[in-house]
């Protein structure tokens, strides 16, 4: 009788709480619903399910499966809602409040299993131990140049891709948006999922790219960080059009000296 007593009273007391947020996260799905119906709907379709063409291409793909963390990459960085059809959605001011954005992610999260946002311990840099934390940016830097730099340049400047698209620069991105990128995939861009990439390898690397960021610049300006395409072709202007300049000024003082001799 005691035990039924104790049960009942411990049930008493959680079910209220649970019932509490439950409602509280309907209701975030819910508002999710109505943004996503006023700015998402005419391209993925008023229940995410995606709009086709009727050539048959892909207008706006369908979203069940595509995960919080998708959505609020996405939106998060101004991509989406795009301005209009293209071949790359651009990062852009961000048209949604933090408010928004999770409540779009709820909504998007409530259509099929996918991605999560992730918490800060896993993609910021200080969770690393201080003692651990160069050799996390040297791992992170060994992830990066196997298998980011054939599309972001070694500096993590991007760099043009086929087709007109691009890999976009990564310097200024929050650890948040890149650890999202990794972990969903966005247009061009493989995914990276825990089974590729560990937590803490993609972590590191975000430690990689905030020390390269941070770190100065000994040489004096680096040209954007291209790499020796922009690197040569300024010492090209620069050094051939200073030879052809010196070349010019000594035939002009020759010719000078000549008539007045000859004067």
């Amino acid at each position: 009788m005691l035990g039924l007593l104790v049960t009942g009273g411990a049930y008493a007391v959680l079910s209220p709480a649970q019932a509490s947020d439950e409602a509280a996260d309907q209701s975030t799905v819910d508002q999710g619903r109505a943004l996503f119906l006023v700015g998402c709907a005419s391209c993925h379709g008023k229940n995410g399910e995606g709009v086709t063409l009727q050539n048959g291409n892909q207008y706006g793909p369908p979203l069940a499966g595509v995960g919080a963390a998708a959505v609020d990459f996405q939106v998060g960085t101004g991509r989406m809602p795009m301005a209009r059809p293209g071949v790359q959605a651009p990062k852009k001011d961000v048209l949604y409040s933090e408010e928004e954005i999770s409540a779009l992610a709820a909504y998007v999260a409530s259509l099929g299993p996918g991605p999560a946002i992730p918490e800060s311990d896993a993609y910021d840099p200080l969770a690393i131990p201080e003692e651990d934390r160069e050799e996390a940016i040297v791992r992170g830097g060994e992830f990066f140049r196997t298998n980011c730099t054939a599309c972001h340049n070694f500096a993590a400047s991007g760099g043009a891709l086929p087709g007109g698209k691009y890999a976009p620069s990564l310097r200024g991105v929050s650890d948040k948006h890149i650890y999202e990128a990794m972990l969903t995939g966005p247009q061009q861009m493989p995914v990276f999922s825990d089974e590729v990439l560990k937590s803490e390898e993609k972590r590191d690397i975000i430690a990689y790219l905030n020390s390269i960021e941070d770190a100065p610049r000994y040489g004096g300006g680096n040209m954007g960080a291209f790499g020796p395409v922009s690197e040569g072709l300024f010492a090209w202007l620069v050094g051939i059009g200073a030879c052809v300049g010196f070349a010019v000024w000594i035939a002009s003082s020759s010719t000078r000296s000549k008539k007045g001799t000859q004067s």
